[in-house]
C-alpha cells in the first residue's frame, strides 16, 4: 500500500513540464564574480557569464538604466540560457522576455508594442502604512443560532507576550478565518482597513503539541508589544499594469482580458507625473528592470529609431538583446550591417560574445539535461550522443534524449544505450541530412520547376 502511495506521489510531482532551460538556476558565479566551470546548470561560456554577472550586480545596485546589451553568437551557444540565468539572479527585479517578431501585430502599432514591453520592465515599489493586529490566537468561539438560520457571531481571543484582547467577530471575519483555516496556536495578522487575514505560521509555544504537523508547517515567535501596530507594506507593480488599470473602464480586471490595445500617451504622462510626485514624497520608488528581446535582427528601421529615443528616457529599463546573425540585411532595407542592426544603434550597445562549446562542455550539458529529464543513460550512449552533437548541433542531440528514452522503454530497458541512440538518429533527421535529402529528391516535390524571380528573391533576402 505504501509503495502505491509513493508511486502516485511521484507521478504527481512529474506533472511539471520540463522546459528547454528549466535546468538553469543562475549564472554559476561566486561572491567575487569568478565563474565556476559547471555550476547552477551553466557550463562553459566563462567570459560571457562573468560579463553578465557584472551587469547583474550593477542592475541590483540600481546604478544603470537605459543601457543596452547585445549577446551575439552562433545558434546553440547559450545566449538565451545566459539571459534566463540573469533573470534567476535578479530575483524580484522586473524581467520581461519577448521575441522581436511579437512586435509586429495588426491590432497595435510597433512602437506601442515596444512601449508596453518597456513599461512592463519598469517596476514601481509603492510604500504605504496600515494598521494591523498581529498576535497569537488563543481561542476562536463561533456561535450559531439554534434554528441554524440567521447570522453567525463569535469572539476571537488574540495575545502577544505583553497583552491579551478579545474581539467580536462579524460574518465576514468568520468566513475569512474559516477560509484561512485559522486555529488556536496560529500567529495571524489582520489588516484593519481591509479585514484581510494572513496566517503567518504556528507559534513556537505549540511546537510540542501532540497534533500531527506536516513538514511544511512554519513555526514563528509570538509577537511582543502592542497588538495593534502600524506596519509599512510594500507593493511592487509594473508601469504597464498601472497604465492598463487607468486606461480601461473595468479597472484591474483589464489585466486578465488579454490584449490591452493602444494606450493614450496622455494617460502615461499623467501616471509618470503622479509617480514622480510619489517618489519625491517618499511614497514610491522606481525599480528599473530588464527587457530581453530575442532575435533582435527581426526588427526594422522604425523599431530601431524608436529604441534609440526610448533608451535615452529617464525611466528606461536595461535592454538585453540577442542575435545569431552575422553580416545581414537590416529588415525592410537593402543595406547590410553586422547582426542586422544599424551601425548607429550598434554603437550604443555593450556586446557580449558567446563562443562554440567544446566537446567536454557538450558532454556536461547533455549529462545535465539527462538529469533534468530523469533519463538514465549509459556512458557509452552519452559518448555517442556527444559525438552526434559535435557533428550536428547541440539542440538536435538534446532532442534525442527523450526520444531515446522512449525507445529504451519499448525494449523494456531502464537505461538508454547506444542502440537506442542509433535508432532515434536513423528515425529523425538533423538539418544537414534533411537538406541533403531535399537535394537528392528535389524532382519528386511539388513546384520544384518554378524558379523565383529576381524581385521575389530580393524580398526573401530582405528578411
Amino acid at each position: 500500500m505504501e509503495s502505491i502511495i509513493a508511486a502516485k506521489a511521484t507521478d504527481i510531482s512529474k506533472l511539471e513540464r520540463t522546459g528547454a532551460h528549466s535546468h538553469i538556476r543562475g549564472l554559476g558565479l561566486d561572491d567575487k564574480l569568478e565563474t565556476r566551470p559547471n555550476s547552477q546548470g551553466m557550463v562553459g561560456q566563462l567570459k560571457a557569464r562573468k560579463a553578465a554577472g557584472v551587469i547583474v550586480k550593477v542592475i541590483k545596485q540600481g546604478k544603470i538604466s537605459g543601457r543596452a546589451i547585445m549577446m551575439a553568437g552562433a545558434p546553440g551557444t547559450g545566449k538565451t540560457a545566459i539571459a534566463m540565468a540573469m533573470s534567476q539572479e535578479l530575483g524580484d527585479v522586473p524581467f520581461t522576455s519577448i521575441a522581436a517578431s511579437e512586435v509586429f501585430s495588426l491590432e497595435i502599432s510597433k512602437t506601442e508594442s515596444l512601449t508596453q514591453a518597456f513599461r512592463r520592465s519598469i517596476g514601481v515599489r509603492i510604500k504605504e502604512e496600515s494598521e494591523v493586529i498581529e498576535g497569537e490566537v488563543v481561542e476562536i468561539q463561533i456561535d450559531r443560532s439554534v434554528t441554524g438560520v440567521g447570522p453567525k457571531t463569535g469572539k476571537l481571543t488574540v495575545k502577544t507576550t505583553d497583552m491579551e484582547t478579545i474581539y467580536d467577530l462579524g460574518q465576514k471575519m468568520i468566513a475569512s478565518l474559516t477560509k484561512e483555516k485559522v486555529m488556536a496556536g496560529d500567529v495571524i495578522q489582520i489588516d484593519k482597513s481591509t479585514g484581510r487575514i494572513t496566517r503567518l505560521g504556528r507559534s513556537f509555544t505549540r511546537a510540542r503539541d501532540f497534533d500531527a504537523t506536516g513538514p511544511d508547517v512554519k513555526f514563528v515567535q509570538c509577537p511582543d508589544g502592542e497588538l495593534q501596530t502600524r506596519k509599512e507594506i510594500v507593493h511592487l507593480v509594473s508601469l504597464h499594469e498601472i497604465d492598463v488599470i487607468n486606461s480601461r473602464q473595468q479597472g484591474f480586471l483589464a489585466l486578465f482580458s488579454g490584449e490591452t490595445g493602444e494606450i493614450k500617451s496622455e494617460v502615461r504622462e499623467q501616471i509618470n507625473q503622479k509617480i514622480s510626485e510619489w517618489c519625491e514624497e517618499g511614497k514610491a520608488e522606481i525599480v528599473p528592470g530588464v527587457l530581453f528581446i530575442d532575435e533582435i535582427h527581426m526588427l526594422d528601421m522604425e523599431c530601431f529609431s524608436f529604441l534609440n529615443r526610448a533608451l535615452e528616457d529617464t525611466m528606461a529599463p536595461v535592454v538585453i538583446m540577442a542575435s545569431n546573425r552575422g553580416m545581414s540585411r537590416i529588415r525592410g532595407t537593402n543595406y547590410q550591417s553586422p547582426h542586422g542592426v544599424p551601425i548607429d544603434f550598434l554603437d550604443r550597445l555593450l556586446i557580449i560574445s558567446t563562443q562554440a562549446y567544446s566537446e567536454d562542455d557538450i558532454r556536461q550539458i547533455l549529462k545535465i539535461r539527462c538529469d533534468e529529464e530523469e533519463v538514465d543513460m549509459t556512458e557509452d550512449a552519452l559518448a555517442v550522443l556527444t559525438k552526434v552533437a559535435t557533428e550536428t548541433s547541440l539542440r538536435y542531440a538534446i532532442h534525442l534524449i527523450s526520444t531515446g528514452h522512449l525507445v529504451a522503454q519499448k525494449r523494456q530497458s531502464a537505461k538508454v544505450d547506444v542502440v537506442d541512440i542509433k535508432r532515434v538518429y536513423s528515425l529523425f533527421l538533423d538539418e544537414a541530412r534533411s537538406v541533403q535529402y531535399l537535394k537528392d529528391y528535389q524532382d519528386e516535390y511539388m513546384y520544384n520547376e518554378i524558379a523565383p524571380s529576381q524581385g521575389e528573391k530580393m524580398a526573401v533576402d530582405s528578411f
